[in-house]
């Protein structure tokens, strides 16, 4: 393994970013931050409290007003600004999220810091505009689009970097302050951030950094009389409970949660090609993605091709180093999440399934860290657990389907909705039973990822939207203002 991330060192670890300065925690106890790839410390970070979320919230009440009174090309600077920053240290990123979350270099680089520059991007272009901030004429009314007020941005450690810029992307553009509360497992991104945002000279207030446990930093949080709104990406039953606690004082609330997405291969689809990309979907970040398409569907003639083909394929992803360029499956993050994922693949062979691929004993390259290898679970049931739960990691199960009405039943049949894809022959097909996937994003025919479209869920995968100018309207409210006959 190399040396320690550049910009860890450049990270003050007992301080918290707050009202545009490193402001000493009310408490001392600080988070330790695992290298998941080792099982090692890899560093510290201050931990807040809820008198410091306080803080937080005042703070960003204070920048409020003036920056919802810029105009939507000065704020479009900011992110500009941001952008070209990160971008600076780009490679510095990719190494601090590899390091906190053991995500493959390459992959660090092309999406953990790549996707979130390419949001910024994209709302700053938005921003820009000229029918961005024209308002609406109804009749005899204009619609207005005001900013929500202060948002409660909740984040995950699977993609923190990410998540946390396509919350400050959009509430940013709609004139909205954020105070960030990102996963205790994976800060250190979070606060470089910050760190970023501050050389950029983004005012002080606007993007406040509260690291800390759910319980006791998120709650706060989404209980804080000053929180417009609270934007939270993480597992289905931490979603409910924001609702919750967010519902007691009518808050807004969006919600991206968990998925078991299914890859729906028709008749007369490219199978080698859909299998393999679909293989290449599960096992991205080790499976920990909630888009991931862990559940493929072929019809019951092609079922014993498809399982052939879905071994075969992972056989390129062979645990690694993760700071290796080669490496295309890192480890878990943590030995608990670890403990989950293969506790869900041992109840699969309990329910009576089959495990065509079994990674559970995968070993790390040294022997140390967190890793499960490639796992195919075959002969399931739809209704078993292994097909409906969320595994969150790289395990895919491969189902079958008699005609194309079962496979939609299928593919619907999981309380998630969150994204799912379609193979057929032609586009047309794809895009006719696309349509009836009760899901919030579907890919047709290996169809890239589109970071201006809307991104959530149905059902239990939440509901409200990010990026693009559906993920800027999440963070504004409508008025109508009654014009003069």
């Amino acid at each position: 393994m190399p040396a320690q991330p550049q910009l860890l060192d450049q990270l003050p670890p007992d301080r918290l970013y707050l009202d545009g300065r490193w402001t000493a925690p009310h408490t001392t106890t600080p988070i330790d931050v695992e290298n998941p790839a080792t099982g090692e410390r890899l560093g510290q970070v201050a931990a807040a409290d809820p008198e410091d979320v306080h803080e937080a919230v005042l703070a960003a009440e204070r920048a409020f007003p003036a920056w919802a009174a810029l105009e939507p090309g000065e704020r479009a600077d900011h992110l500009d600004a941001l952008r070209a920053a990160m971008t600076d240290r780009a490679a510095d990123l990719a190494e601090l999220v590899t390091a906190e979350l053991g995500t493959p270099i390459r992959f660090s680089r092309a999406v953990q810091v790549g996707l979130p520059l390419r949001v910024l991007e994209s709302t700053s272009a938005l921003l820009r505009d000229p029918g961005f901030a024209v308002p609406e004429r109804l009749g005899h009314s204009l619609v207005l689009r005001d900013p929500v007020g202060v948002v409660g941005g909740i984040t995950p450690w699977n993609y923190p970097l990410h998540q946390a810029v396509a919350k400050i992307a959009g509430a940013f553009a709609a004139g909205c302050p954020v105070v960030l509360k990102p996963s205790a497992l994976t800060p250190l991104s979070a606060l470089a951030l910050a760190q970023l945002a501050d050389r950029a000279g983004l005012p002080p207030g606007v993007l406040t950094v509260v690291p800390g446990s759910g319980p006791v930093v998120g709650e706060a949080l989404v209980r804080h009389p000053g929180v417009a709104m609270v934007s939270f990406t993480g597992s289905t039953t931490a979603g409910a409970r924001v609702a919750a606690l967010a519902g007691e004082r009518l808050a807004r609330v969006a919600l991206e949660l968990g998925g078991k997405s299914a890859s729906v291969v028709l008749p007369g689809a490219d199978l080698p090609r859909a299998v393999r990309r679909t293989v290449d979907s599960c096992l991205l970040n080790a499976g920990q993605t909630c888009t991931a398409q862990t559940r493929l569907l072929v019809r019951h003639d092609q079922y014993a091709e498809a399982v052939d083909l879905a071994v075969a394929a992972t056989q390129r992803y062979r645990p690694g180093d993760p700071t290796d360029p080669e490496t295309r499956l890192g480890p878990l993050v943590s030995a608990d999440h670890h403990r989950t994922v293969t506790e869900h693949i041992a109840r699969a062979v309990s329910d009576g399934a089959r495990l065509a691929v079994d990674g559970r004993e995968a070993p790390g390259p040294d022997g140390r860290g967190h890793y499960c290898g490639p796992t195919v679970v075959v002969d399931a049931d739809p209704g078993a657990a292994i097909a409906q739960q969320e595994v969150f990691g790289p395990v895919l199960t491969v189902l079958s389907y008699r005609d194309e009405e079962e496979a939609v039943r299928i593919a619907n049949g999981t309380p998630y909705g969150l994204a799912g894809a379609v193979w057929a022959a032609d586009d047309d097909t794809a895009t006719a039973v696309a349509r009836r996937l009760r899901s919030g994003q579907v890919d047709v025919n290996g169809a890239p990822f589109n970071p201006v479209a809307p991104f959530g869920g149905y059902g239990h995968s939440g509901y409200g939207r990010e990026l693009g100018p559906h993920g800027v309207a999440e963070f504004q409210q409508l008025k109508a203002v009654q014009l003069p006959l």
